[in-house]
């Protein structure tokens, strides 16, 4: 079995299939475009939804990417040795092309004669049927065609194996996912793969796109079927190279020492030493791509912001834990720029903007530290007065909560002046508040431009007209720095240094009601990201050279790159309307509009 680094794996996988016929096509910004339904992108096929929904891909009918992707869910998880906040993902996909018999002839052979993993340490896994859809003996039977062993297929129900759709419609199929089986015992008899003991390791996972979900619930077969897979870097490479934790491979390493020489704490003496550590780790690591991405932003009070905020100032917390009394992160962060500016050169582009903004934001964090010890200090005389020397959980977390005041640190006040915390009650409101926070979520994924609707298609349609618009009005020095469309408005974030005044918003507004009334048919194209921009096309990504993109053109007023998916002209879209036009974060402003029928 081959032991390799990230950058072979990565390397290996985008030859091997572009040996097979593959278009490799840049991996997308991690800030999703005009996608309400998840702050960051969270796979490779996020950015590739509109494609696989049935627009044509300008690169072709069979693509592989890497892709930089943040999952937050389990961020309050990262500390133990598996947990990441940032990974990298490999993937291939079929829009139309081949199907499950090839897909796995491909996933056989990369694992077995490109990785060398012997076919006795891998298991699989296939979506065993239900009242809805059939179970899929043809992959079962394909794996077991290929060399896999029957006792190494297992049938698993819909939770384990089966994807989407993205939105309450569309297309779904089951998947199938391999592991290695790390050598550790089983935990008992009913040991399988996605059992937690830790023996099976999920290495891969190919989806099968091959039903459509209708609006009553029943699936129908595709004539259009499409593949999407997906492999972790992190977790991969952790496997080949025979290592507990991805923490001990050299994705991880190099910023680990970096942490040891700052806090002279040495990983893998103290356990507890040893949480802070891969906390921090994640944490820079995550930060630095998100400050770095194409469309980098700055930490603030609300969306990825927020989360980039959370990040930061737990990196600070942990570091000042294991005795980093200074500021620290906008050095480590030029180990996480030396380790991926080669994969990703926006990293190194954006220095500079990575370390101003690490700056501040450790300063605001030790202002917000002193205003919270402040305001503790301020509580101690009501506190005293009562009978009760415990300080409630609530009380705990609301310093926590609006000042990012640890609880290790809230202990430490209270017992200098004879307290001690209800621990269980501050865990409780936590618990509760995250509570909140995945049902916001989880009620958000619900919308968003994956369902393809009349309402989203035309608003963003309207985000390219606005564009335009805020172009003509305020200068060329307007860049679209994120979108996010519900079928019920639009919101545009764009870089302009001051509040725009009424007459521009109004002008704004005008420009793109004429544009609407003058009925312009929007046509699309393919080309070369050279070509659009000689054409007058507005693109702000980069792209590999030569790399084909589609460009919108909307009458005389707007040609943008953009996937898609749009109007056929505009004279239907109904009456554009801005809500409102704010700040968004420094040099950076928001409007929030909607098209009235």
């Amino acid at each position: 079995m081959k032991e390799i680094t990230a950058d072979q794996l990565r390397k290996l996988y985008i030859d091997f299939f572009v040996s097979k016929g593959h278009k490799q096509i840049s991996g997308a910004s991690l800030i999703p475009e005009n996608d309400p339904t998840v702050l960051f992108t969270t796979a490779g096929m996020h950015p590739l939804v509109p494609y696989i929904l049935g627009a044509e891909h300008p690169a072709g009918k069979r693509l592989c990417d890497y892709q930089k992707c943040i999952r937050t869910g389990d961020i309050d998880s990262v500390g133990d040795p598996h947990h990441l906040t940032f990974f990298e993902m490999l993937g291939n996909w079929s829009l139309g092309d081949y199907f499950k018999h090839d897909m796995i002839a491909y996933s056989f052979e990369f694992l077995t004669k490109v990785l060398e993993i012997p076919v006795d340490r891998l298991s699989v896994t296939v979506f065993e049927g239900d009242d809805e859809v059939p179970r899929d003996t043809e992959a079962a039977d394909r794996w077991a065609e290929l060399g896999i062993d029957r006792s190494h297929i297992y049938f698993m129900p819909r939770e384990d194996n089966w994807w989407g759709p993205a939105g309450e419609t569309g297309p779904c199929g089951p998947d199938s996912e391999m592991f290695f089986d790390t050598g550790r015992p089983a935990c008992g008899p009913d040991c399988k793969p996605g059992c937690k003991c830790g023996k099976y390791f999920e290495i891969w996972n190919d989806v099968f796109m091959q039903y459509r979900k209708e609006k009553d619930g029943t699936f129908h077969e595709m004539e259009r079927k499409c593949i999407d897979t997906g492999m972790g870097i992190e977790r991969t490479v952790a496997v080949l190279q025979g290592k507990k934790s991805v923490y001990e491979t050299e994705v991880f390493q190099p910023i680990i020492h970096e942490i040891e020489e700052l806090s002279g704490k040495k990983y893998g003496e103290n356990a507890e030493d040893d949480i802070s550590i891969r906390i921090i780790s994640d944490h820079i690591r995550t930060s630095v791509f998100i400050l770095g991405d194409q469309k980098g932003m700055a930490p603030s009070n609300v969306g990825q912001g927020y989360i980039l905020r959370r990040l930061i100032r737990r990196a600070v917390r942990h570091g000042k834990k294991i005795g980093i009394d200074h500021p620290f992160l906008s050095g480590l962060s030029d180990v996480v720029i030396k380790l991926y500016g080669e994969p990703y050169p926006e990293l190194v582009e954006h220095t500079a903007f990575i370390h101003e903004e690490l700056e501040k934001e450790e300063e605001k964090f030790s202002v917000a530290l002193t205003k919270g010890e402040k305001e503790f200090e301020k509580m101690i005389p009501n506190l005293m007065k009562g009978n009760s020397r415990v300080i409630s959980g609530r009380l705990a977390f609301k310093l926590y909560d609006t000042y990012g005041f640890p609880i290790e640190l809230t202990m430490e006040l209270a017992a200098e002046h004879g307290f001690t915390v209800d621990e269980k009650g501050f865990h409780e409101a936590f618990e509760k508040h995250q509570a909140l926070s995945r049902a916001g979520a989880e009620k958000e994924f619900k919308g968003g431009l994956a369902d393809h609707s009349e309402q989203t298609t035309a608003l963003h349609t309207a985000t390219h007209l606005l564009h335009a618009a805020l172009r003509k009005v305020l200068g060329t020095h307007v860049g679209q720095k994120g979108s996010n469309i519900t079928a019920e408005r639009l919101r545009f974030d764009f870089t302009h240094p001051a509040p725009m005044t009424k007459e521009e918003i109004q002008q704004v507004e005008d420009l793109v009601n004429d544009a609407i009334k003058r009925d312009l048919p929007v046509t699309v194209e393919t080309m070369t990201l050279d070509e659009a921009r000689k054409a007058g096309a507005i693109a702000f990504f980069d792209s590999k050279y030569g790399e084909k993109v589609t460009v919108y053109t909307i009458g005389d007023f707007s040609k943008e790159v953009c996937g898609g998916p749009h109007v056929t002209h505009t004279g239907d879209m109904g009456h554009f309307h801005i809500l409102k036009e704010q700040s968004s974060s420094a040099g950076v402003r928001r409007i929030k509009a909607v098209l009235e029928k």
